[in-house]
């Protein structure tokens, strides 16, 4: 306290000086209107940058909450997506009747993917989910934008993916203008490239033309975007086309991934495994 008197005593011509210097300030302003009325607007125009300020840091601040609700519903548009394209199939006769419980057998995991590789001839990501939450080794990884890849290891609360953007991975996929089918594979090159084989050169292809999923998997529901035609090259001697797609999800930014849970994958895997074996 005695501190506190000692300062204002050092300081009373100081602080009486600029206390004249308020008082007459407000004086001006209170007798005169030009200048009454340029305070009252400067002084708005401050009061409203300061609350924009204000507000664009405490949104900042609430990104990650923004993202996490977003996710969520991404979550619960994927589950719809999926079911509707398994009730209403595309191409299917007006006599064909789906299964509800086939219908209803796609579910979905959010989670967060905490590492991204892009620089290997064979990448893998990394979420944080496991076990724990149901993940399972050979599930397929999803994002908002399109295919991610396939689970390849799981502990209790992490997995490792095997990204699109691996020498080994493929995903059978279908053109969705021209019909055409065929697997998807990364050339371990461009990691916004990857490459659609097997597709006849007599076949009409159509740049722009987007790939998704096919039905010849059990692994990611169909309809999911891999990606769009970029470039399509033909080769006197070959019989396919060379494509090459824009991949649809963008390794770069990659935040939130969906995990497929198939219900049924288990009972469609030991109904094929015979046959798979007869080929061997």
């Amino acid at each position: 306290m005695l501190q506190l008197v000692e300062f204002f005593s050092r300081n009373r011509n100081f602080i009486f000086f600029v206390l004249l210097e308020v008082f007459s300030f407000w004086l001006l302003v209170q007798s005169n209107s030009y200048w009454g009325a340029t305070y009252f607007n400067t002084s708005n125009f401050y009061v409203a940058k300061l609350l924009t300020v204000s507000n664009s840091i405490r949104e900042y601040t609430r990104l990650r909450d923004i993202n996490e609700n977003l996710a969520q519903e991404n979550l619960k548009l994927n589950a719809l997506v999926a079911q509707l394209q398994e009730l209403e199939p595309v191409g299917a006769p007006g006599a064909y009747k789906p299964d509800s419980l086939f219908a209803n057998r796609f579910e979905f995991v959010v989670g967060k993917a905490i590492m991204v590789q892009t620089s290997h001839a064979n990448n893998y990501i990394t979420i944080d989910k496991g076990t724990e939450d149901g993940i399972k080794p050979g599930m397929g990884v999803i994002s908002a934008t399109g295919v991610v890849g396939k689970v390849r290891s799981c502990s209790e609360h992490f997995s490792v993916v095997t990204s699109i953007l691996h020498s080994q991975f493929m995903v059978s996929s279908r053109l969705v203008r021209s019909d055409e089918i065929g697997p998807v594979r990364w050339q371990s090159k461009d990691p916004t490239i990857v490459s659609m084989m097997d597709v006849s050169r007599y076949k009409k292809v159509i740049k722009g033309d987007s790939a998704v999923t096919s039905n010849f998997n059990s692994v990611f529901p169909p309809g999911i975007m891999v990606g769009k035609v970029k470039s399509v090259r033909i080769r006197p001697d070959e019989t396919f086309y060379d494509i090459d797609l824009n991949v649809a999800t963008d390794f770069s930014n990659l935040s939130y991934v969906y995990v497929v849970l198939n219900r049924l994958q288990g009972e469609q895997d030991a109904l094929q495994q015979p046959l798979e074996e007869e080929r061997r």
